[in-house]
C-alpha cells in the first residue's frame, strides 16, 4: 500500500470509529457469519496490541489455555515485541493497529489490548466495532468518559469483554463474600485499601532533555491519542505510569486488583463523592513543587458509596498509596502481618473484621485464628486455575459467543470499578493543584480534602467545576475522539 493510501485508510478508520460512537453500527462477523458462526480453527483466533511486557504474558496465558490461535501482533516497538515474536513467530506482525485492523479484520476474532493507559480506550472501541471480543488490561480506560463508553459499547455490539484483574476469578473475592453472606462480621460500613506503589518515579519534574529516538521505536504511534511531545527516556517499558497524559499512577496500577473485593463483596457501583490529599514535594526550604505533569509522591482519598441491596447504608472507601497504610486493628497480633506487607484489603463491619492481599489472595478474619475456626456453606462455583484461569475464561467466553457464559471482569463489573478507580485519581489530581494567596505570598491547595460530590449519571463533580477537567480529555488531534 502506498503511504498516502495508508494515510487515508487509517483516517477513514478513526472516522469510521467516530461514527460508531454517535450511533452509526458496523455489523459485527458473528452476525455476517450466522448466529452459529464458529472460527474456522474452532479456536479464538486472537490479535494481541501491546506485546511486550504484560502483554507478552497475556498472549502467553490465552495460547496456554489451547483454545487460542495467536494469529496477529502488533506493537510501536520492536524491542518490546521481540520476545512474543519470537514465541509466535508465525503470527504477521503490525506496527500500527489501525492498519492492522484495516487489512486483517476478517482474520481474527478478538483483540487483546496491552498498551499504556492513554490508547486502551481507543483500540478497545475499535475492536468492538468492528464485533471483536476484548480483553483489556487494567486500568480499562484512562479516563472516566472512556470507561462509561465502552461499558456502553461492550453491550451495544454484543461481545464478550474482560479487563485483566486476575483476581476477579480467584478463590480469595470468593471466600470473602461467603463470609460476608453468613454474617460473619456484620453489616460493613468501612473498607481500607492500601499500596507501596508507585515503584516508579512520580512527584518529578518533565525531563528537560530531548535525546534521539530509538530506531525501534514509532514515538508519534507509541503517543497515540495523547499530547505532542518530544521524546525522553525512561518512560519506556514501565514508568510512563508516573505521568498523567499516558499513566493513572499507583490507583491505575493496583486500585482495580485492590477495589474489586469490595465492590465485589458489597456490590458497589458509582460513589456519590470523593475527596483525596497528596504527598508532598519540597525543592527548597519552605518551598512545595508543583509538577502538573506528574502524579504525586503519594495519595489518599475517600470514597461514598450509597447504601446497596448488600449493605445497610452507605459505605467510606479509602484508598492509600506511596506506603500510607491504615492503623493496625486491635485484633491483629504483633507478628502478623497487615494485607501482604505492601498492599492489602481490609473490610470493616458491625460484627467484626476480615482482611486480604493483593488480588483479594490470602483472606482472613480478625483475629486470624478464626479463619480456621468457622466454616461456611461455599456458594460460589470457583473458576477452573483460579486467578491464573481468568485467561482461559475469557477464551471459552468468547468462543461461546456473547451471553453465552459468565466471566468475572466483564466490562458490566470493570467499567463502574474503573470509573471508581480513575474518580479517586480525579480528586487526587485537584488536591494537587496549586493557587496563589490573595496576597502574593505563597500558595493554597484549595482542592486538598476538598468533598466534591458526583453525579454519576452526568459524569460531573457538581459543586467543584475545575475538576471536569478530569473526566474527560481531548485527543490529539487526527485521533478521532470517544
Amino acid at each position: 500500500m502506498k503511504q498516502d493510501s495508508k494515510k487515508q485508510s487509517r483516517r477513514d478508520f478513526i472516522t469510521t470509529t467516530s461514527l460508531a460512537v454517535a450511533g452509526v453500527t458496523i455489523v459485527p462477523r458473528h452476525v455476517l457469519g450466522g448466529s452459529g458462526f464458529i472460527a474456522p480453527s474452532d479456536k479464538l483466533v486472537v490479535a494481541g496490541v501491546g506485546i511486550g511486557g504484560k502483554g507478552r504474558s497475556d498472549l502467553k496465558s490465552f495460547y496456554d489455555s489451547g483454545k487460542a490461535e495467536i494469529a496477529y501482533l502488533c506493537d510501536v516497538d520492536d524491542r518490546m515485541a521481540k520476545e512474543s515474536r519470537e514465541r509466535f513467530p508465525k503470527a504477521k506482525y503490525y506496527h500500527d493497529w489501525r492498519e492492522l485492523f484495516d487489512k486483517e479484520s476478517k482474520h481474527f476474532d478478538a483483540v487483546s489490548v496491552s498498551t499504556p493507559d492513554h490508547n486502551h480506550a481507543v483500540i478497545a472501541m475499535g475492536a468492538m466495532q468492528l464485533g471483536k471480543h476484548v480483553y483489556v488490561q487494567k486500568p480499562m480506560t484512562h479516563d472516566i468518559y472512556e470507561a462509561r463508553k465502552l461499558t456502553e459499547a461492550a453491550e451495544r455490539y454484543k461481545v464478550v469483554t474482560q479487563m485483566g484483574n486476575q483476581g476477579a476469578s480467584g478463590d480469595g473475592v470468593r471466600q470473602l463474600r461467603e463470609w460476608f453472606d453468613a454474617d460473619i462480621i456484620g453489616d460493613v460500613h468501612t473498607v481500607y485499601t492500601w499500596t507501596n506503589r508507585p515503584v516508579w518515579p512520580q512527584g518529578i519534574p518533565w525531563p528537560a532533555q530531548s535525546p534521539s529516538v530509538p530506531k525501534e521505536l514509532d514515538w508519534d504511534l507509541w503517543l497515540g491519542t495523547a499530547p505532542d511531545k518530544a521524546y525522553v527516556d525512561g518512560l519506556i517499558p514501565g514508568s510512563w505510569r508516573g505521568w498523567w497524559d499516558y499513566g493513572t499512577g499507583a490507583l491505575g496500577d493496583l486500585g482495580c486488583h485492590l477495589l474489586e473485593a469490595p465492590f465485589s463483596v458489597l456490590d458497589l457501583k458509582y460513589p456519590t463523592d470523593v475527596q483525596a490529599t497528596v504527598g508532598s514535594v519540597y525543592t527548597a526550604f519552605g518551598e512545595r513543587g508543583y509538577f502538573k505533569d506528574s502524579c504525586p509522591p503519594s495519595g489518599y482519598a475517600i470514597l461514598t458509596f450509597p447504601k446497596t441491596s448488600r449493605t445497610q447504608g452507605e459505605v467510606k472507601l479509602h484508598w492509600m498509596d506511596g506506603g500510607i497504610k491504615p492503623m493496625r486493628p486491635d485484633e491483629l497480633e504483633p507478628e502478623e502481618i497487615m494485607g501482604d506487607g505492601n498492599s492489602g484489603i481490609l473490610f470493616i463491619g458491625t460484627k467484626g473484621k476480615m482482611m486480604a492481599s493483593e488480588y483479594a489472595a490470602n483472606p482472613r478474619l480478625i483475629p486470624v485464628s478464626k479463619t480456621k475456626e468457622v466454616t461456611v456453606p461455599q456458594r460460589y462455583e470457583r473458576v477452573k486455575g483460579g486467578a491464573d484461569g481468568h485467561y482461559a475464561q475469557w477464551v471459552e467466553g468468547a468462543i461461546a459467543g456473547y451471553g453465552k457464559a459468565k466471566l468475572s471482569a466483564p466490562f458490566e463489573l470493570s467499567g463502574p470499578l474503573t470509573e471508581t478507580v480513575l474518580m479517586a485519581n480525579l480528586a487526587i489530581r485537584v488536591a494537587d493543584i496549586p493557587k496563589p494567596r490573595p496576597n502574593g505570598k505563597g500558595f493554597v491547595y484549595p482542592g486538598s480534602n476538598k468533598l466534591m460530590k458526583w453525579d454519576s449519571g452526568n459524569m460531573r463533580i457538581t459543586n467543584y467545576e475545575e475538576a471536569n477537567q478530569f473526566v474527560k480529555r481531548e485527543y490529539r488531534k487526527g485521533w478521532g475522539q470517544l
